[in-house]
């Protein structure tokens, strides 16, 4: 059987219990060998202030994945140096595991923004999306992404749902409906700005992390 790789991209930063609940759930659902934490090196839709350096952020995410089986921190995009595109990282990707099946995993307030990412149509050809819920979004929103022309290609799982490998030659994007936590890196920061230890939010080793190198505070 093919080995089946989920390539979970962002800024991480920093990363939280709630990326790792979405990749749980994914991974399950999707019976992955192994999930891909990319943390990106220039973030191009983010403003850079008030990010951590690309070598704390994939810091955080190795110590992060640490007693998850199959969770590995990817430095791919931190070593290439570059501006992180999605095109990019999975041609790389394809390169370093060749025949596997890649599975995209964002949420869908990402998603919603795919129309500005670079060659995106490549994107969505060259692999599959899992689509998953966030607080506060719709997750049949998704549907309507590229005024609809995706509408044909979208399949609607049910939450606990493992997708027959059947499916996958006929949809490109699916919707993954999960019991998603209400964290987001923005509060993070604002929290340990404040002085709160934020080890509810994040794994104690990342908290540790941050608390060690003076993370977010402003310093």
């Amino acid at each position: 059987m093919r080995e089946r790789i989920g390539l979970f991209g962002g800024t991480f930063n920093p990363i939280h219990r709630g990326h790792l609940r979405a990749a749980a759930d994914v991974q399950a659902a999707f019976r992955l060998d192994r999930v891909l934490f990319v943390p990106s090196y220039i973030p191009p839709h983010k403003e850079s202030a008030g990010v951590a350096s690309a070598a704390d952020r994939f810091r955080m995410v190795e110590l992060a994945c640490l007693g998850h089986p199959g969770f590995e921190a990817s430095s791919i995009e931190v070593e290439a140096r570059e501006t992180s595109y999605s095109i990019l990282t999975l041609s790389r990707i394809k390169g370093l595991y060749p025949g596997a099946l890649v599975f995209f995993i964002l949420g869908v307030d990402a998603f919603l923004e795919i129309g500005t990412w670079r060659e995106y149509e490549r994107v969505l050809q060259e692999c599959l999306f899992v689509v998953t819920g966030r607080p506060g979004f719709d997750l049949e929103s998704a549907a309507g992404v590229l005024d609809g022309r995706l509408t044909g290609r979208i399949y609607r799982g049910a939450e606990g749902e493992s997708p027959d490998e059947s499916l996958f030659s006929r949809f490109g994007v699916f919707l993954l409906p999960i019991k998603a936590l209400d964290i987001s890196s923005t509060d993070i920061r604002s929290r340990v700005r404040r002085g709160e230890n934020p080890e509810r939010l994040v794994p104690p080793a990342v908290a540790d992390y941050i608390r060690d190198h003076q993370l977010y505070t402003d310093r």
